[in-house]
């Protein structure tokens, strides 16, 4: 099997250094970009395939064995919710609204398994455990977990262009970016708000 980013390779996006690959490719089943991609998650033939190319992917990154959880209906809600739920928390909030606390009173949307393992050399690891859709839940939680960690978390973001929103990884020096390509989506997005600023001044002096 090719091991791929799949979900992310149909946008033309570089991926996520290591294992954040994963996150980023969740993210990015959701239909985006212009024209809109299908939904990967959006029945199971689809939502199996797209899995089991990303834990290819993942297994090839981490040099660990590449399971192939078989995801049935129930598992794809759960998915498309942690999709989601993924997506707010990284969507930048509008010019003015506040920024989300995060603090450890947020609600709880999603719990994985996981189980501490010691090898013969001593190494501790934390490996993801569950069948199905668990499994895959539990390696997204633990992978962005071990992003927040390093801090490679923050560079993981949502495109502003709400044309677009598709997930990429910010490698700008300054983590500042907020759209996934400057030229697509941030001229689009400033010529807009141009228009709408000459149409309101217009509208003013009338």
């Amino acid at each position: 099997m090719d091991a791929t980013w799949q979900a992310t390779g149909r946008y033309e996006l570089a991926p996520a250094p290591g294992a954040l690959g994963l996150v980023q490719d969740l993210l990015n089943t959701l239909p985006a970009g212009r024209p809109r991609k299908p939904d990967l998650l959006a029945d199971t033939d689809s939502a199996q395939a797209w899995a089991n190319s990303a834990l290819a992917a993942w297994a090839a990154t981490t040099q660990q064995p590449g399971p192939r959880p078989r995801l049935h209906e129930e598992d794809l809600t759960r998915l498309r919710d942690l999709r989601t739920a993924l997506r707010d928390a990284l969507t930048e909030p509008a010019d003015g609204a506040p920024e989300p606390s995060g603090d450890a009173g947020s609600p709880v949307v999603e719990t994985a398994q996981a189980a501490l393992e010691l090898d013969a050399t001593g190494t501790v690891r934390l490996e993801p455990r569950g069948g199905g859709a668990g499994f895959l839940v539990a390696t997204l939680l633990l992978t962005l977990w071990q992003a927040q960690n390093s801090g490679d978390d923050r560079r993981l973001k949502v495109c502003r262009n709400p044309r677009c929103a598709v997930a990429f990884y910010d490698r700008s020096r300054n983590n500042s970016g907020v759209w996934h390509d400057v030229r697509t989506c941030g001229n689009a997005a400033n010529l807009r708000a141009h228009r709408a600023r000459r149409r309101d001044t217009a509208a003013s002096g009338a």
